[in-house]
């Protein structure tokens, strides 16, 4: 899998590696992050962990949950680590999560954490879990391509064609 680098206007935080393994991921939303201070201080160190992430809907609000910011250790203010976090979202998108949530069987999780125009985004995302044999297939191909893609760059050479 090639390593995703961050889309031009956008400094990339924080990338949910999990993600991809563990879920069939569907629909990705963009949404805005409220945060404290002490919090957006960490984020822009890159002190930030979205494997355990997961997104809820509670009277019509979206809250991110799981997602570990390291906690500054002079902040005044400081912030718990692993608390919620209330995401910003429009009607239509709350609505589409909720429904999706509450009766297709999915969740939603966060996939990347990034800074857009001086503000946290985060991109969360509907999946749907991957049965045991579904992850082993996803193995499977990630080899295939990765052993690809070497013999691709190395094969011209071992096979003298170079």
């Amino acid at each position: 899998m090639p390593k995703e680098k961050a889309r031009p206007g956008e400094t990339l935080i924080v990338r949910n590696k999990r993600a991809g393994f563990d879920y069939d991921l569907g629909d990705r939303f963009e949404a805005g992050i409220v945060l404290k201070g002490s919090e957006v201080k960490m984020l822009r160190a890159g002190k930030a962990d979205l494997t355990d992430s997961f997104c809820t809907v509670f009277r019509d609000e979206v809250f991110l949950q799981g997602v570990s910011i390291a906690a500054m250790a002079s902040a005044a203010f400081g912030h718990l680590p692993k608390g919620a976090r209330k995401l910003l979202l429009h009607r239509r998108e709350i609505e589409r999560i909720g429904f999706s949530i509450a009766r297709e069987g999915m969740t939603a999780v966060a996939t990347r954490l990034y800074f857009k125009g001086g503000r946290a985004k985060v991109e969360i995302a509907l999946a749907r879990g991957k049965k045991i044999y579904d992850k082993r297939e996803t193995i499977k191909t990630q080899d295939a391509e990765r052993e690809a893609r070497a013999v691709v760059v190395h094969g011209q050479r071992r096979y003298g064609r170079a």
